[in-house]
């Protein structure tokens, strides 16, 4: 199955105060594919918990939203990238309850369950890189 990309835009989220406009336009992404509320919901809510990852772990970094099409469903593609310290063990953060930052550490494997498709890369010293697809009627 061939996965075609239009629409790509590229937003630098650097600080706190850039979260919002980027959930907005992840939103109008969404609506532009005719997402229910329910599955925009999802969406929206796994991009806010990876850009403060973003932001939190990776200090900053950018976010790339697209439309895609894999012939018979249109989603949004939604890629966010650091140049932070990287995750030692990926396997390890993708477990329930695993957390670094005190926190309730439902984030990527949280994330993950919201979305149709996610791929995590991180290489200690250089960064990471986490991918999520959520389709239309997923």
């Amino acid at each position: 199955m061939t996965i075609t990309a239009t629409n790509k835009e590229e937003i630098a989220v650097v600080k706190e105060q850039d979260v919002v406009p980027m959930r907005n336009r992840v939103k109008e992404y969404a609506v532009r594919v005719q997402m229910s509320i329910l599955n925009q919901t999802k969406l929206i809510t796994a991009a806010s918990e990876l850009v403060r990852n973003l932001l939190k772990y990776g200090g900053g970094g950018k976010v790339i939203i697209e439309l895609v099409s894999n012939g018979r469903d249109n989603g949004v593609r939604l890629t966010f990238e650091d140049k932070g310290p990287g995750i030692p063990d990926v396997a390890l953060a993708m477990k329930d309850g695993f957390s670094t930052g005190r926190s309730l550490g439902l984030g990527l494997p949280g994330t993950k369950r919201l979305v149709n498709e996610f791929e995590i890369r991180s290489i200690v010293g250089k960064g990471t890189t986490v991918v999520i697809t959520k389709w239309k009627n997923g």
